[in-house]
């Protein structure tokens, strides 16, 4: 075991907030108690690459209650929290990770953790998958596939299997229904004004908040702007999601017409240049803008760096960029995301059936993988079912069954 981490005297500290997201996880923790019987992980390595906080790390718990060997670093340095990592370390678990790690010191996390050449590894926005690929295939050699968290990393797998450079398969643990209809919508919509209301202590309600993307997550953002009593506004390119907007009862614009309106920005695209230099010539004083997709490309930091006459810090995770006209847009979190960087991230109970989609997905790639072609596999439906009902069972919830008659009757032809 090797690790490389800010403070381990952070360890208690990080022990306490993993035992609190615990006592909310019932799904995690019906399936440790069977991993613990069964130990379907017993001789093999699993790197970790995700947003490193307390419900990841129970995750890796989970995993190495498994029998795993378990290797983790974080996926966004400003989201990794040193306490935890202290804790996973002082547990005996190989920790690559620290909050604010340059983009040096944050590839070389990340390349320690696949030195450890996995068996199976959980990637967040591809990170495991590019270094593999680009820079080091001999961390792949024992690798019997992987699991992808996000939409953006699965974007980016779709483009391997187009191109056919993908070597291993990988399973799209965020198109899984338990998964992308909880964590992406009401994870993501809650986390996001949690860390946004939490770190300027302003107000929501009242305010013309744009949310640029209507896919599962800007759709969750939209949703709980609105129940806060904003005006909202949806900015698309698909015109289906726009569509779906404007019949949910949102206005729908283009961006340069949402720019000059908005008091709240929040991007969850996936994709670059969201809001670049145009936008931000048009916009109020004082707005506050905000990312939740997972890279820091959705909001323009580079135009803002570059046309601004000051940037000052204005509170934690806030820098306002002083244009020449006086006017001060506020950016949060350094166009990161918000959710995570500046807040707690998704609650335990939603990462509750992402992570057992997870863990379940990596022991289906333990018994099945070696089977499998390189390439994007969707996650067995029989896992996706199996996390929603226990997590129905969990929440005392009742689910009608078909009668025989009912059965045949829908698959009469």
């Amino acid at each position: 075991m090797s690790c490389s981490v800010r403070d381990v005297s952070l360890a208690p500290l990080g022990k306490k907030r993993i035992d609190w997201v615990r006592s909310y996880m019932p799904v995690l923790a019906e399936l440790g108690e069977r991993f613990r019987r069964e130990k379907p992980f017993a001789g093999l390595r699993v790197s970790v690459c995700v947003h490193l906080e307390a419900k990841t790390a129970y995750l890796c718990l989970l995993l190495r209650e498994g029998g795993a060997e378990v290797a983790v670093t974080g996926s966004n340095p400003l989201s990794t929290k040193d306490d935890i990592c202290a804790a996973l370390a002082e547990e005996g678990m190989s920790v690559y990770a620290w909050f604010g790690a340059t983009p040096e010191e944050y590839h070389e996390h990340i390349r320690r953790t696949l030195e450890f050449k996995p068996h199976v590894m959980i990637d967040d926005g591809g990170e495991f998958v590019t270094m593999i690929h680009e820079e080091h295939p001999e961390y792949g050699e024992c690798l019997i596939g992987g699991c992808e968290e996000t939409t953006t990393g699965i974007l980016k797998l779709k483009a391997r299997v187009r191109s056919g450079s993908l070597r291993f398969p990988m399973l799209a643990v965020n198109d899984a229904n338990s998964k992308h209809l909880f964590d992406n919508r009401h994870g993501t919509g809650q986390s996001s004004w949690d860390a946004i209301m939490y770190t300027t202590n302003n107000m929501v309600t009242g305010k013309t908040v744009v949310v640029a993307g209507y896919g599962f997550c800007g759709s969750g953002i939209a949703m709980r702007a609105k129940g806060l009593g904003a005006n909202v506004i949806v900015t698309e390119v698909n015109p289906f999601r726009a569509l779906e907007a404007a019949m949910d009862g949102f206005r729908v614009m283009k961006m340069d017409d949402a720019a000059p309106l908005g008091d709240i920005f929040v991007t969850a695209t996936g994709c670059c240049g969201v809001i670049t230099e145009r936008h931000f010539n048009k916009m109020k004083d004082g707005v506050i803008l905000a990312n939740s997709g997972h890279f820091d490309v959705e909001v323009s930091r580079a135009d803002l760096e570059r046309i601004a006459v000051e940037k000052i810090n204005r509170k934690p995770f806030i820098d306002g960029y002083v244009m020449a006209d006086g006017r001060v847009l506020n950016l949060m979190a350094e166009g990161r995301l918000v959710n995570i960087t500046a807040g707690n991230g998704h609650p335990a109970e939603i990462m509750d059936m992402s992570f057992a989609i997870q863990a379940l997905s990596a022991e289906y790639l333990v018994k099945h993988g070696r089977e499998l072609a390189p390439g994007l596999y969707d996650v067995p439906e029989d896992i996706d079912r199996e996390v929603s009902m226990i997590k129905l069972r969990a929440m005392g919830l009742g689910l009608d069954e078909l009668t025989p008659e009912q059965e045949a009757y829908l698959s009469a032809e």
